[in-house]
């Protein structure tokens, strides 16, 4: 059996502690056992980056970009490799495993510019003699516990711009999927990164809270549900980190009835079930405005969702694949049953789903409903799966008011060839990130990702400048350099003024 063991300076193997079991979504079978770490375990990469962060945070940061730059050649060339196996454990189709890895490869790219977005301000002569300049210094060592459903991305988007501001960092992903990210630090280091800089360790609560405690750890980046991201955001800050806390989503695409209902068929299929719907960015609700256009879109839903292909992760005619492991499919059967007992109409039914030949793999076919309202909890808590639900809406403002007034506001779109609808609904939308024609509008690396309400703990999101911001504290500095005369200390006891 395939032991997956930490990546962290100093530690000669796992150790005979508990171990984890990570499957195979497309046969349902165990392919390896990770090794769950403890606080010494933590206190080991924590020891080690407190050895290595100052040499690397004196490294000029031009230096640390070409480590950066070097890095992102190493995973183009292994990217074959490394999508092969984050399909094998996570179970999405090959082609959403390389653009998880490419999403994460574009925040790399953008930390390739660190020398530039880390420089200060500066004002010379903002009193007699005085010049004032700023500098943005790290905060020493973060940390990362990242999802399943993005084992390159996540943590990429965290790992890239902490260590590029010169920090070091350690990185907890998800026990389900974790051989990735180890093969991510093993190319960092085959890059140039120092060791130290990147280190992962493996665990479940017991490494989450040991690293929520430590007092070591300046600062916390999570993505998960929202009720673990609660629990990360208050237990972290109480121990006076910083924390930035990605909760769930529950998006929505509001169908006006001008829209291209052919393109947007298109866009739902990949958005709700493009890899089985295990994204925090998926599009799970869809609002048609007005009776003529819910019954125009669902009348075009139906052959589409009957043409999705399901299949094993390496098949390259599948839209999608498993989902990741047994658990988490009947949490999605679970919630279709609770979709049918609170009277929503079940149009398509994905339970029961097998593919031939891999009868015990962790399959789900296409869900759909309509007539879902606001009072049911299907549509009020995330399902994460290949579901999609109709909620009909009367009009703009009916449509406006759904993510608006939704716990979750990480993501949100409008379908349209009216400007003025667009330009309005996008001011108005109580959501973080908005999706005008784009069904899954995830911010490119050089802006920044967050949602609002339940969808984040925290006040600075992930990536971009929101990211520099995030794992730097800024330092200001006032300086005076006298010619040579004595000051009399006439007005040493007043409080300075630059007049």
């Amino acid at each position: 059996m395939r032991i997956i063991d930490h990546h962290i300076v100093g530690l000669s193997g796992g150790g005979a502690g508990r171990t984890g079991d990570v499957f195979d979504p497309n046969t349902g079978l165990v392919q390896a056992q990770v090794t769950l770490g403890t606080q010494a375990t933590l206190d080991t990469a924590v020891a080690a980056a407190l050895k290595a962060q100052p040499g690397w945070a004196a490294t000029n940061p031009q230096r640390r970009a070409r480590v950066m730059a070097e890095f992102k050649r190493l995973v183009d060339l292994n990217i074959d490799e490394l999508a092969e196996l984050l399909s094998s454990e996570h179970g999405k189709v090959i082609a959403d495993s390389k653009g998880d890895i490419q999403r994460g490869l574009e925040v790399i790219e953008f930390c390739c510019g660190i020398p530039h977005v880390m420089k200060g301000e500066y004002t010379q002569g903002a009193g007699p003699g005085i010049d004032v300049y700023s500098m943005r210094q790290p905060l020493g060592i973060g940390a990362g516990i990242t999802p399943f459903n993005f084992p390159a991305m996540i943590p990429l988007w965290m790992s890239g711009v902490a260590i590029a501001t010169g920090n070091a960092f350690i990185l907890k992903p998800s026990e389900r999927d974790p051989s990735v990210p180890v093969r991510l630090a093993q190319l960092f280091a085959e890059a140039g990164l120092p060791e130290g800089i990147l280190q992962v360790v493996h665990g479940d609560k017991e490494m989450v809270d040991a690293i929520l405690d430590h007092p070591e750890i300046a600062a916390v980046s999570f993505v998960g549900s929202s009720d673990i991201a609660h629990y990360v955001y208050r237990r972290g800050v109480a121990a006076g980190k910083r924390v930035q806390a990605m909760g769930g989503a529950k998006n929505h695409g509001i169908v006006m009835p001008d829209a291209d209902l052919d393109q947007v068929v298109a866009d739902l299929s990949g958005a709700a079930f493009g890899s089985a719907g295990e994204r925090c960015m998926a599009l799970p609700v869809v609002v048609p405005v007005g009776e003529k256009t819910a019954i125009a879109l669902r009348e075009k839903l139906l052959p589409a969702i009957a043409k999705l292909r399901i299949g094993t992760s390496t098949d390259k005619d599948a839209d999608y694949g498993p989902v990741v492991n047994a658990a988490h499919r009947a949490r999605v059967e679970g919630w279709i049953q609770k979709g049918v007992d609170e009277g929503a109409e079940l149009v398509v039914d994905g339970r029961g789903f097998a593919l031939q030949g891999h009868e015990k793999g962790f399959f789900i076919g296409p869900s759909l409903f309509d007539h879902v309202t606001t009072a049911m909890e299907s549509y009020k808590e995330e399902i994460f799966g290949p579901v999609l639900q109709i909620v009909r809406a009367d009009d703009f403002e009916h449509a406006l008011r759904l993510p608006s007034e939704h716990q979750y506001g990480n993501g949100v779109a409008i379908f349209t060839r009216n400007g003025h609808a667009a330009r309005e609904f996008a001011a108005r939308v109580n959501v973080g990130m908005v999706g005008i024609n784009v069904p899954i509008p995830v911010p490119v690396a050089y802006h920044t990702f967050g949602g609002w309400k339940r969808s984040a703990f925290g006040d600075t999101n992930q990536h971009g400048m929101e990211g520099v911001k995030f794992w730097t504290k800024v330092k200001t500095v006032t300086q005076r350099w006298p010619d040579g005369g004595v000051d009399d200390g006439g007005n040493a006891f007043v409080i300075p003024t630059m007049g």
